[in-house]
Protein backbone atom coordinates (compact mmCIF):
# COMPACT_ATOMS: atom_id res chain seq x y z
CA UNK A 1 0.00 0.00 0.00
CA UNK A 2 2.52 2.77 1.31
CA UNK A 3 2.41 5.44 3.35
CA UNK A 4 3.11 8.95 3.08
CA UNK A 5 3.47 11.68 5.08
CA UNK A 6 4.82 15.20 5.15
CA UNK A 7 5.15 18.55 7.10
CA UNK A 8 6.07 22.11 6.83
CA UNK A 9 5.57 24.76 9.16
CA UNK A 10 7.97 23.14 12.62
CA UNK A 11 11.09 22.90 13.62
CA UNK A 12 11.39 19.32 14.43
CA UNK A 13 9.65 18.43 10.88
CA UNK A 14 11.82 15.23 10.88
CA UNK A 15 11.18 13.69 14.33
CA UNK A 16 7.13 14.38 13.78
CA UNK A 17 7.80 12.54 10.14
CA UNK A 18 9.18 9.38 12.25
CA UNK A 19 6.36 9.45 14.49
CA UNK A 20 4.12 9.67 11.67
CA UNK A 21 5.91 6.89 9.71
CA UNK A 22 5.75 4.41 13.20
CA UNK A 23 1.99 4.85 12.87
CA UNK A 24 1.70 4.27 9.16
CA UNK A 25 4.16 1.02 9.27
CA UNK A 26 1.39 -1.02 8.52
CA UNK A 27 1.25 0.26 5.04
CA UNK A 28 4.51 -0.81 3.99
CA UNK A 29 7.43 -3.06 5.72
CA UNK A 30 9.92 -3.14 3.04
CA UNK A 31 12.19 0.07 3.38
CA UNK A 32 11.62 3.65 5.12
CA UNK A 33 12.85 7.27 4.76
CA UNK A 34 12.31 10.85 5.54
CA UNK A 35 13.82 14.21 3.39
CA UNK A 36 14.25 17.00 5.45
CA UNK A 37 14.74 20.65 3.82
CA UNK A 38 16.99 22.83 5.70
CA UNK A 39 15.73 26.35 4.13
CA UNK A 40 18.88 28.32 6.01
CA UNK A 41 21.46 25.91 4.65
CA UNK A 42 19.36 25.74 1.08
CA UNK A 43 19.85 22.16 1.65
CA UNK A 44 17.75 18.91 1.60
CA UNK A 45 18.85 15.56 3.96
CA UNK A 46 18.23 12.36 2.55
CA UNK A 47 17.76 9.13 4.74
CA UNK A 48 16.80 5.67 3.25
CA UNK A 49 17.05 2.46 4.63
CA UNK A 50 15.46 -1.09 4.07
CA UNK A 51 13.09 -2.50 6.89
CA UNK A 52 11.22 -1.13 9.86
CA UNK A 53 10.86 2.77 10.89
CA UNK A 54 12.70 2.14 14.09
CA UNK A 55 15.49 -0.47 12.38
CA UNK A 56 16.27 2.37 9.66
CA UNK A 57 16.35 5.41 12.08
CA UNK A 58 18.81 5.79 14.96
CA UNK A 59 18.66 9.29 17.18
CA UNK A 60 21.42 10.56 15.62
CA UNK A 61 19.90 10.03 11.97
CA UNK A 62 17.25 12.25 12.62
CA UNK A 63 19.58 14.88 14.25
CA UNK A 64 20.70 15.37 10.76
CA UNK A 65 17.65 15.87 9.29
CA UNK A 66 17.33 19.32 10.44
CA UNK A 67 14.47 21.98 8.81
CA UNK A 68 11.20 22.84 9.06
CA UNK A 69 10.17 20.82 6.17
CA UNK A 70 10.32 16.90 5.71
CA UNK A 71 8.19 13.99 4.06
CA UNK A 72 8.56 10.49 4.84
CA UNK A 73 7.58 6.96 2.88
CA UNK A 74 7.21 3.33 4.34
CA UNK A 75 7.41 0.94 1.32
CA UNK A 76 5.11 -1.52 0.20
CA UNK A 77 6.46 -2.83 -3.73
CA UNK A 78 3.97 -3.16 -6.30
CA UNK A 79 6.42 -2.07 -8.84
CA UNK A 80 10.03 -2.68 -8.83
CA UNK A 81 11.81 -4.77 -6.36
CA UNK A 82 12.58 -4.87 -2.76
CA UNK A 83 15.90 -3.28 -2.97
CA UNK A 84 17.13 0.16 -1.50
CA UNK A 85 17.73 1.78 -4.82
CA UNK A 86 13.88 1.78 -4.65
CA UNK A 87 13.31 3.21 -1.48
CA UNK A 88 11.56 6.68 -1.28
CA UNK A 89 11.43 9.62 -0.91
CA UNK A 90 13.01 10.58 -4.29
CA UNK A 91 15.18 13.50 -4.73
CA UNK A 92 15.04 15.52 -7.89
CA UNK A 93 17.47 17.79 -9.45
CA UNK A 94 16.17 20.16 -11.51
CA UNK A 95 18.39 22.65 -13.82
CA UNK A 96 19.19 26.02 -11.86
CA UNK A 97 19.65 24.28 -8.24
CA UNK A 98 16.14 23.48 -7.90
CA UNK A 99 15.38 20.61 -5.98
CA UNK A 100 12.33 18.93 -5.27
CA UNK A 101 11.47 15.57 -3.13
CA UNK A 102 8.80 13.09 -3.66
CA UNK A 103 7.12 10.42 -2.20
CA UNK A 104 4.26 7.64 -3.50
CA UNK A 105 1.72 5.89 -2.90
CA UNK A 106 -0.31 4.05 -5.92
CA UNK A 107 0.52 2.19 -9.26
CA UNK A 108 0.15 3.97 -12.94
CA UNK A 109 -1.35 1.94 -15.73
CA UNK A 110 0.84 3.92 -18.66
CA UNK A 111 4.15 4.05 -16.40
CA UNK A 112 5.60 1.37 -18.90
CA UNK A 113 4.99 3.54 -22.27
CA UNK A 114 5.97 7.00 -20.47
CA UNK A 115 9.22 5.27 -19.13
CA UNK A 116 9.88 4.01 -22.76
CA UNK A 117 9.44 7.51 -23.63
CA UNK A 118 11.55 9.18 -21.30
CA UNK A 119 14.50 6.47 -21.82
CA UNK A 120 14.07 7.15 -26.12
CA UNK A 121 14.88 10.68 -24.81
CA UNK A 122 18.06 10.57 -23.46
CA UNK A 123 16.47 10.15 -19.57
CA UNK A 124 18.81 7.62 -17.52
CA UNK A 125 16.68 5.70 -14.89
CA UNK A 126 17.84 4.91 -10.90
CA UNK A 127 15.41 2.95 -9.58
CA UNK A 128 12.83 0.46 -11.43
CA UNK A 129 9.65 1.61 -9.84
CA UNK A 130 6.70 4.02 -11.69
CA UNK A 131 7.44 6.82 -8.76
CA UNK A 132 10.36 7.36 -10.55
CA UNK A 133 8.86 7.93 -13.85
CA UNK A 134 6.07 10.77 -11.87
CA UNK A 135 9.03 12.38 -10.69
CA UNK A 136 11.34 12.69 -14.40
CA UNK A 137 7.74 14.55 -15.13
CA UNK A 138 7.10 16.60 -12.96
CA UNK A 139 11.36 17.53 -12.91
CA UNK A 140 10.58 18.31 -16.80
CA UNK A 141 8.12 20.14 -16.13
CA UNK A 142 9.64 22.73 -13.78
CA UNK A 143 11.74 23.89 -16.19
CA UNK A 144 9.01 24.82 -18.17
CA UNK A 145 6.57 26.99 -15.50
CA UNK A 146 7.68 29.10 -13.15
CA UNK A 147 6.50 26.97 -9.85
CA UNK A 148 6.44 23.94 -8.28
CA UNK A 149 2.96 23.64 -7.74
CA UNK A 150 2.27 24.08 -11.50
CA UNK A 151 4.50 21.51 -12.79
CA UNK A 152 3.39 18.75 -10.66
CA UNK A 153 -0.35 19.81 -12.24
CA UNK A 154 0.75 19.56 -15.62
CA UNK A 155 2.35 16.17 -14.96
CA UNK A 156 -1.13 14.82 -13.60
CA UNK A 157 -2.07 15.40 -16.89
CA UNK A 158 -0.05 12.63 -18.47
CA UNK A 159 0.22 10.06 -15.68
CA UNK A 160 -2.70 7.83 -15.24
CA UNK A 161 -4.01 5.53 -12.64
CA UNK A 162 -4.44 5.30 -8.49
CA UNK A 163 -1.94 7.44 -6.76
CA UNK A 164 -1.17 9.99 -4.04
CA UNK A 165 1.74 12.39 -3.67
CA UNK A 166 3.46 14.11 -1.40
CA UNK A 167 6.37 16.19 -2.95
CA UNK A 168 8.53 18.96 -1.05
CA UNK A 169 10.49 21.80 -1.93
CA UNK A 170 12.41 24.25 0.64
CA UNK A 171 9.49 26.60 0.78
CA UNK A 172 6.61 24.19 -0.30
CA UNK A 173 4.53 21.47 0.65
CA UNK A 174 2.47 19.69 -2.56
CA UNK A 175 -0.46 17.19 -2.22
CA UNK A 176 -2.24 15.31 -4.70
CA UNK A 177 -4.26 12.48 -5.19
CA UNK A 178 -5.47 11.06 -8.71
CA UNK A 179 -8.73 12.21 -10.34
CA UNK A 180 -10.89 9.28 -8.78
CA UNK A 181 -9.30 9.98 -5.55
CA UNK A 182 -8.49 6.37 -5.13
CA UNK A 183 -5.44 6.42 -3.03
CA UNK A 184 -5.98 8.46 0.96
CA UNK A 185 -4.22 11.44 1.79
CA UNK A 186 -5.41 13.87 4.20
CA UNK A 187 -4.54 16.92 5.92
CA UNK A 188 -3.86 17.80 9.24
CA UNK A 189 -2.72 20.74 11.62
CA UNK A 190 -0.32 21.31 14.61
CA UNK A 191 -0.03 24.75 15.78
CA UNK A 192 1.34 26.36 12.56
CA UNK A 193 2.36 23.56 10.84
CA UNK A 194 0.39 21.65 8.43
CA UNK A 195 0.23 17.93 7.48
CA UNK A 196 -0.07 15.55 4.67
CA UNK A 197 -0.22 11.98 5.37
CA UNK A 198 -2.22 9.04 4.21
CA UNK A 199 -4.16 8.05 7.37
CA UNK A 200 -5.91 9.99 10.09
CA UNK A 201 -3.99 7.52 12.80
CA UNK A 202 -0.60 9.50 12.09
CA UNK A 203 -2.27 12.70 12.93
CA UNK A 204 -3.41 11.48 16.46
CA UNK A 205 0.31 9.84 16.87
CA UNK A 206 1.93 13.47 17.01
CA UNK A 207 -1.09 15.75 18.64
CA UNK A 208 -1.95 17.10 15.11
CA UNK A 209 -6.17 17.82 14.29
CA UNK A 210 -7.43 16.71 11.22
CA UNK A 211 -8.76 19.06 8.91
CA UNK A 212 -10.06 17.48 5.66
CA UNK A 213 -9.24 14.50 3.11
Amino acid sequence: MCGIFGIIGHEDAARLTYFGLYALQHRGQESAGIASWDEREGSCHLHVGMGLVPDVFREEDLKHLTGETAIGHVRYSTTGKPQLRNAQPLLVRVRNGIQLALAHNGNLTNSHALRQELESQGSIFQTTTDSEVIAYHIARERCKVGTAEEAVANAMKKIKGAYSLVISSPRKLIGARDPQGFKPLCIGKRDNAYILTSETCALDTIGATFVRD
